[in-house]
């Protein structure tokens, strides 16, 4: 994901990458166009999608590993991950939007980084970043 001398090729996002237990990657993005990038461009179909319900944070992704769901505490881990990358990192226990990315879409003439969601599921998770 870099150009010439690792330099990140334009329109790229920018995202903050956690690799969790059984070989699971998590990826958040940084800026509103970094999270409408990682949303919208990079987002798989089977991939799950994240954030912290009713404030702003970051986008962020589980990415779908071919054959296998993620257990629950996977997802638990990867909504974690979402909450810390909000103004909710302060904050107890927050719920936060969990979907598949073929469910997030972009309304039309909304700001950069606005989505919509279908098919939402509710996670409740304390905001934190995984151990390594």
């Amino acid at each position: 994901m870099a150009g010439e001398e690792g330099r990140p090729l334009r329109n790229e996002p920018r995202v903050h990458r956690y690799d969790l237990p059984d070989g699971w990657t998590v990826l958040a993005g940084r800026t509103d166009a970094d999270n409408e990038r990682l949303s919208l461009d990079i987002a798989r179909p089977d991939d799950w999608w994240f954030h912290v319900r009713g404030m702003s944070g970051s986008h962020v992704l589980l990415l779908a590993r071919q054959g296998l769901e993620p257990d629950r505490e996977t997802l638990r881990r990867a909504a974690a991950i979402a909450a810390w990358h909000s103004k909710a990192r302060g904050g107890g226990v927050v719920g936060v939007s969990c979907t598949r990315g073929r469910y997030v879409t972009k309304p039309r003439g909304a700001r950069t980084g606005t989505v919509s969601i279908r098919r939402e599921s509710v996670i409740k998770a304390r905001p934190a970043l995984p151990e390594v």
